[in-house]
């Protein structure tokens, strides 16, 4: 049925082409401009590319098995099997200046008395002490900056645990903090985004409540300028208003106007917010983005941009399948062009929309959160080869 419904829009296609021709050839003044059906061709050949990938890609893809987090498992064991010969105390210690220092030592949790981001460990330390009686006795390191420790190429080698990470590093993922507590702090989240249970029930029931019929037919773009792959889009933007709306916030460096490309800077919008949209655009940021997983939720189109930056369940999102791909040097007139894609092929947009909500919906709550740090701790456990000793020096992370 795919392929025939592809061979089916081609033969449209060159219908309308060799249709014009031959009225031209009868010498018919009412005939079409040949200039528009050589343009419809340009771009119903262009349209084809994506629905060719949007088939090919469901064809390929097969569901996840969603039991014990088992859609995200083969992260774990693709991030350890670089120490599948085993870890030693003296590669623990080599890399201790990575990151906190934590141990679990008869079901008590201990850590390093300095933590460079308090709220960050805070978020951590939840999901650890909710799972101390079902965890052995074990010590990790664990990097709460944005970005990656462990380089392939260069530096020290050793299991540094991090939320975020390309394929040029040997980082343990972990579910961020954010997930409890802190993420991006703006005025609408002073404390950060925080608690993922609750922002997924909000928008899961915004998500399920507002008919695809409902959302404004217009790409949107929140969000301040970390990364000048987000340009474009604002600037195409400026100049098709009626097709994207996408403008600059203010973050932390932002000065004047030049940090927002010469234009004041637009004011914050909440995740329920861009659930009105039915086209949303998710670009990395320092790192990856804490926002991908919570504008999936608005059952909207995402616009996932560039592949490179991961956190654990991004291996599971599969494109044109949950979301739109976008390369991470995409110009303005990429981009339209894939707006009026998802524009003129409704039913196509929808598809991917309701299921990109779906795989989140369904495979990404707190539980499945609890479980993949679970599985992760006693995987890199079984790999330690020494008994950990509690540090004198440590202090008890209690409830």
């Amino acid at each position: 049925m795919k392929c025939n419904f592809l061979k089916f829009m081609f033969l449209i296609n060159l219908s309308i082409i060799r249709g014009s021709d031959v009225c031209l050839k009868n010498g018919n003044s009412n005939c079409s401009d040949p200039k528009v059906s050589k343009y419809s061709k340009e771009v119903n050949t262009k349209y084809l590319k994506y629905l060719k990938d949007f088939t090919t890609a469901k064809e390929s893809y097969t569901p996840c098995d969603n039991t014990k987090c088992g859609c995200y498992s083969s992260e774990v064991a693709n991030d350890l099997k670089v120490f599948n010969k085993g870890i030693s105390k003296q590669m623990v210690d080599n890399i201790k200046n990575k990151g906190t220092k934590y141990q679990i030592i008869n079901h008590r949790l201990y850590r390093d008395k300095n933590c460079m981001f308090p709220a960050r460990c805070d978020g951590i330390e939840h999901f650890l002490l909710k799972l101390l009686p079902k965890l052995p006795d074990t010590e990790f390191i664990i990097n709460t900056r944005d970005w990656p420790q462990i380089h392939k190429n260069y530096g020290l080698f050793g299991p540094v645990f991090s939320f975020s990470k390309t394929k040029d590093y040997h980082d343990i993922m972990y579910p961020a903090w954010a997930f409890w507590e802190g993420g991006p702090a703006i005025s609408l989240y002073p404390k950060g985004i925080g608690r993922w249970d609750a922002h997924r029930n909000r928008l899961g029931k915004i998500g399920n409540n507002t008919a695809w019929s409902d959302k404004i037919s217009k790409g949107f773009f929140r969000g301040s300028r970390t990364s000048s792959e987000r340009d474009p889009l604002v600037l195409l933007s400026r100049e098709k208003p009626n097709l994207v709306d996408a403008q600059y916030t203010k973050n932390q460096a932002w000065k004047s106007d030049a940090d927002t490309l010469h234009q004041p800077p637009a004011s914050e919008v909440s995740f329920e917010e861009h659930c009105k949209y039915k086209y949303l655009f998710n670009f990395r940021g320092v790192a990856a983005s804490f926002r991908f997983k919570h504008i999936l939720l608005c059952k909207s189109v995402v616009f996932h941009v560039g592949n490179e930056w991961l956190e654990f369940f991004y291996p599971a999102l599969k494109p044109w399948i949950h979301y739109v791909p976008v390369e991470a040097n995409a110009n303005k007139e990429n981009l339209e062009q894939l707006l009026k894609f998802v524009m003129d092929n409704d039913d196509v947009a929808k598809e991917i929309a309701h299921s990109g909500f779906n795989m989140i919906w369904n495979n990404l709550k707190m539980v499945d959160v609890f479980c993949y740090w679970r599985k992760l701790l006693k995987k890199y456990t079984a790999l330690l080869t020494y008994k950990p000793e509690l540090d004198e020096n440590f202090i008890e992370i209690k409830n």
